[in-house]
């Protein structure tokens, strides 16, 4: 990969030989840097870095857009919880109360008990440390259950679940829970994943604090890799992915840059002998979409209730029948609403609600709404 910098000075000098009738280039010898991914920062020289053609005024341009951030609003947004507990305020929540902000502000789209629903991911599919078992298996066959990817037996550390929480729930409404509301939200997800703080189930009566939240041993803590956190990080990276006996890739020649022939001649490639053959059903070359059914089947205010009330029922979105949130809406006309709820919009609306519906049965969705605020 061939990147762009003027950070480093190497120059390059074209000498014409008029005597010998020949030209040449000569190069000076200067520190090359390369990037993570292994590329080289080339200069930038004379207008140009190698044969191509730099905008150095766009380079050296200061851009004056916005202002410098008051501390309170960078500090606002520089937040961070580490899982060394750097940022990780005081604060205590128990199970019990987790369960009522989760019921009040996280199950519509979360699911009971952090099951998964609404196209949000789920937060537990039972006991952490069985599910952490999972993580190895391989889907061989189409009926095989393959690994369970979750909070409880996926995530190496809890501080990211406790950030995330703070700094970007609920929808839409971030950043709007207390601390106490938070680690109380965390306790109860680590109750319905069955996990334990120290040798201490986390029931419905426990109660986390700062202190037994830096206890907590997630399965999966120990077995990520390269090891990115410290100031080492970036060099483990990239030593780590220097050697391809680490993940499984082909070796090739270590010693020269190569684009061609870069195979070693002893290298062995494994090829898979063990087919899947028993499909269900049977594998077929017709890639039709099935026939759409008639929407006089359709009811379009079931698929409300179980695809949008969650949001337009609760407050978070206009709800059918306000008019005066409605109006400002309708006024930019129907094409414009259906574009909106089709293709999700900035204010935090995902595309068709996140639900599965097909468009056209989503528009007679909107129509629903829209025919109960005019």
């Amino acid at each position: 990969m061939i990147k762009i910098s003027n950070k480093l000075l190497v120059s390059a000098s074209v000498a014409a030989l008029v005597s010998f009738g020949f030209s040449g280039c000569m190069e000076t010898s200067a520190p090359v840097k390369h990037g993570m991914d292994g590329g080289v920062y080339y200069p930038i020289a004379n207008g140009k870095t190698g044969p191509y053609h730099v905008n150095t005024t766009a380079h050296d341009m200061t851009i004056n857009n916005g202002r410098v951030p008051t501390e309170d609003e960078y500090n606002a947004w520089n937040s961070d919880v580490m899982p060394d507990g750097t940022g990780l305020p005081e604060g205590e929540g128990t199970v019990e109360e987790g369960e009522e902000v989760y019921e009040a502000k996280c199950v519509m789209c979360h699911g009971d008990f952090g099951s998964g629903g609404g196209g949000y991911p789920a937060l537990s599919k039972g006991n952490a440390y069985a599910m952490y078992e999972t993580l190895t298996r391989q889907r061989l066959k189409p009926d095989t259950d393959g690994p369970s990817r979750f909070f409880g037996s996926y995530w190496a550390q809890a501080s990211t679940m406790w950030w995330y929480i703070k700094d970007a729930m609920p929808h839409p409404a971030t950043d709007t829970l207390t601390d106490d509301e938070v680690y109380a939200l965390v306790a109860y997800v680590l109750n319905v994943n069955e996990m334990e703080i120290d040798g201490v189930p986390v029931d419905e009566d426990y109660v986390l604090n700062r202190e037994n939240f830096l206890k907590i041993k997630m399965p999966a803590k120990d077995v990520y890799e390269p090891v990115i956190d410290g100031p080492q990080g970036p060099e483990n990276v990239r030593a780590y992915y220097a050697n391809p006996d680490n993940f499984g890739a082909v070796k090739v020649k270590r010693s020269e840059r190569c684009m061609t022939n870069c195979q070693e001649p002893t290298v062995h490639v494994a090829e898979i002998t063990v087919g899947i053959s028993d499909f269900h059903p049977p594998m077929s070359a017709v890639r039709d979409l099935p026939a759409e059914e008639g929407s006089s089947s359709f009811d379009a205010k079931t698929a409300y209730t179980e695809a949008c009330a969650m949001c337009h029922d609760t407050g978070a979105a206009p709800a059918p029948g306000d008019k005066g949130a409605w109006a400002p809406l309708l006024a930019k006309g129907m094409d414009a609403v259906y574009k909106n709820g089709l293709n999700g919009t900035d204010a935090g609306m995902p595309a068709k609600g996140g639900s599965s519906l097909s468009d056209k049965e989503f528009k007679l969705v909107v129509d629903y709404i829209v025919n109960q605020s005019k």
